[in-house]
């Protein structure tokens, strides 16, 4: 399921934003049918033009009602009515994610039955990015299971000042916003009101941690490219012409 919503106060219709001659979503939608795992994929979206563009590359495509506070709630909208056990939430920014995360993150609950929601995390190496509050850190138990997401530097390295020895001491995850849920732990979740954790971090991962639920999260190594921005949109292209990337395939 890849949610794909038209309204975007940085970069407004962002999901049909040219990206070298193809609307980003088409990106998107073709990496993810790259993924061996999933059976359907599913573009959830609020606005009539995203349907037709997608319909248009010959993807599949469902309408949610406008007043949806999230793509979480699009993708269970939708999960109420597909036989399916686990759904995957593919972010619609992210026009280059990898197909082996796609696959990982669906593994997770695939390939064990306890878990009921997974996501995936990579390892920080820069202090530029540990400190931004732009990027959504997570610390991991031994268990492999999310104990908080944070916008500030977690964990806080209490007795050195300087940056560079706190990953001396330890390993720093951001989270990766893709993730894989169980059918009725989805419809559930999506059911919760916002928690007040959650308000406070912006974090919507947050609510599953509140409820008392477990988070299993896998490692990748691929770096996320995000299109918030015009700027991040320019950069996007640069990708797309530094790597020569070839046309991606149609699902059928």
């Amino acid at each position: 399921m890849i949610p794909a919503r038209y309204a975007s106060t940085r970069l407004p219709g962002k999901p049909l934003a040219d990206l070298c001659g193809k609307p980003m979503i088409q990106w998107v939608y073709e990496q993810a049918c790259r993924a061996k795992l999933p059976e359907r994929i599913i573009v959830a979206t609020d606005d009539v033009r995203i349907l037709e563009a997608v319909q248009a590359f010959r993807g599949e495509a469902v309408m949610t009602p406008a007043e949806m506070r999230s793509g979480t709630d699009r993708i269970a909208a939708i999960a109420k009515e597909i036989d399916a056990d686990v759904f995957i939430n593919i972010q619609g920014d992210e026009p280059f994610v990898e197909p082996g995360e796609i696959d990982l993150v669906a593994r997770i609950l695939t390939e064990d039955p306890e878990p009921v929601m997974g996501t995936l995390v990579k390892r920080i190496s820069r202090a530029e990015e540990l400190l931004s509050p732009n990027t959504a850190k997570v610390v991991v138990d031994r268990n492999h299971q999310a104990l908080y997401f944070s916008r500030s530097p977690i964990p806080f390295l209490r007795d050195s000042g300087q940056m560079a020895q706190w990953f001396e001491h330890g390993n720093y995850f951001k989270h990766v916003g893709i993730y894989s849920y169980r059918k009725q732990f989805l419809l559930q979740y999506a059911s919760w009101e916002e928690t007040p954790l959650e308000c406070m971090e912006k974090l919507e991962q947050l609510r599953v941690l509140e409820h008392g639920y477990a988070i299993k999260v896998a490692e990748t190594l691929s770096e996320p490219v995000c299109v918030d921005t015009p700027e991040d949109l320019e950069n996007a292209r640069r990708i797309v012409t530094d790597r020569k990337l070839p046309a991606g395939k149609e699902c059928l």
